[in-house]
């Protein structure tokens, strides 16, 4: 793991050199190209190296960071060509690519959490330096405050465990009796995570973080961060086994605040608020798949997280496509871009299509995992669950047919089909999320 992480240091540099941006993107597509072959189908930590290694689940959110890293890259041209302090911004991208591969490959429970708590960093940076309007400061604040709050309970759980184990090393993590009854520990360990998430209810950074985002930031939040969440509870809950009986409250509060927030998401006029509180839809699914502790819940939880990142970034650089050419994000200007660009329709389509689960995407699998975990576990949860299901399809037809159909505002002064880096730029979002549905083993059977 350490060769990739010094690959990685040693791309800084690189960033301060005049006209570098493409060699960099290009460095990194060669990183993830070579990590994808250390990939070993087997079922235990390998590429050992310090406090470093990965496991199945590692791997694929490793991949996916890089992945989305690079892409970000591909999407931020716009800070490339007006000079907008490109080379920090790639000194940015760099440091949250490090912070983000060290999170998912640590042994260590503590310098998970201090490389989980380190990605916020850039992030705020990314937010703070090139969002849009005046209230990133505000969202910048949410962000940070809502997550280091939550998380500072998770570091004196993390001493507690020390206390009983006399370990943090996450592969020899067992059942302690010692930390069987109490409940403040169990809200210590998972807060964090929960709003990391993030969970309905503490939910209220995510949307406001996005909106203010640059295209860059809002990719990397959506595609990365919030599951840096769900990769913590599938490693906490090793521990926290025992603590099943209190896990109810929290699917229920989940399911039906995903059902609460897909109706909140068909009043919103602003696309990029919409995409945001369909992640936060979503993520309802993946946490109360997670809490019912059984097989198809996490296997799907770590399906749909992978889809969930692919499809969201690719909606977000749409988004932003259309955001460069019209100076707005409103679907009251947004309207009939297919007589605009009807080139760039067909992936509206086709991410939509991905969003609202339709096959072959890998949302699909994942869902389906998931609804099979959720009934299995109580068939009460069938009736959040059907209208989950059927709002989050009348959603995304709602964004789908508002942007593309009817007449195009006449203030439109441009005539663009879009960019062939563009079209690339959401192939290689759309593709991986179809094609890894016929190599669905890999990323469902590694329990």
């Amino acid at each position: 793991m350490l060769k990739f992480l010094i690959y990685l240091i040693f791309l800084i540099p690189l960033c301060f050199l005049f006209n570098s941006w493409w060699m960099v993107q290009s460095m990194l597509f060669l990183l993830c190209f070579l990590f994808m072959f250390s990939m070993s189908n087997m079922f235990y930590w390998s590429n050992l190296s310090y406090l470093f290694g990965v496991d199945l689940i590692s791997f694929g959110l490793i991949l996916l960071s890089l992945w989305i890293c690079v892409l970000m890259l591909m999407a931020s041209e716009f800070i490339f060509r007006y000079d907008y302090y490109n080379n920090f911004f790639l000194f940015i991208m760099i440091v949250l690519t490090i912070m983000l591969y060290c999170t998912f490959s640590s042994l260590s429970l503590f310098s998970f959490y201090l490389f989980f708590e380190g990605s916020l960093i850039p992030t705020l940076f990314l937010i703070l330096g090139w969002g849009y309007q005046p209230e990133r400061l505000q969202a910048g604040i949410y962000l940070l405050f809502y997550t280091l709050l939550a998380s500072l309970p998770l570091l004196i759980g993390m001493f507690f465990i020390y206390n009983c184990l006399g370990l943090l090393y996450i592969p020899l993590f067992m059942n302690c009796i010692c930390i069987n009854n109490y409940i403040l520990f169990y809200l210590c360990m998972i807060m964090a995570f929960l709003v990391s998430m993030p969970m309905f209810l503490v939910h209220l950074w995510l949307p406001k973080a996005h909106v203010e985002a640059p295209v860059s930031g809002s990719m990397i939040l959506a595609g990365v961060l919030l599951k840096l969440g769900g990769y913590g509870m599938l490693r906490v809950f090793m521990i926290l086994i025992t603590f099943y009986k209190f896990n109810y409250i929290l699917i229920s509060i989940s399911l039906v605040g995903g059902m609460i927030v897909s109706l909140i998401c068909m009043r919103q006029t602003d696309l990029k608020s919409l995409i945001a509180y369909s992640s936060v839809a979503h993520m309802g699914m993946v946490i109360g798949g997670l809490m019912t502790l059984n097989y198809w819940g996490f296997c799907g939880s770590f399906i749909l997280m992978i889809a969930h990142g692919l499809c969201s970034s690719g909606l977000f650089c749409l988004v932003n496509i259309s955001y460069e050419r019209l100076s707005s994000r409103s679907l009251l200007i947004n309207k009939g871009l297919m007589g605009f660009m009807p080139s760039m329709t067909m992936w509206w389509f086709l991410l939509s299509s991905c969003n609202m689960a339709a096959p072959p995407s890998l949302n699909l699998l994942g869902e389906i995992s998931l609804l099979n975990s959720l009934i299995g576990w109580s068939w009460l949860t069938m009736y959040t669950l059907i209208f989950l299901s059927f709002f989050s399809a009348a959603y995304t037809l709602y964004m789908y047919s508002y942007s593309q159909h009817g007449m195009y505002y006449s203030g439109i002064y441009s005539c663009s089909l879009g960019y062939s880096r563009e079209y690339l730029l959401l192939f290689l979002h759309w593709f991986p999320l179809n094609l890894m549905i016929l190599n669905s083993d890999i990323v469902s059977f590694w329990l």
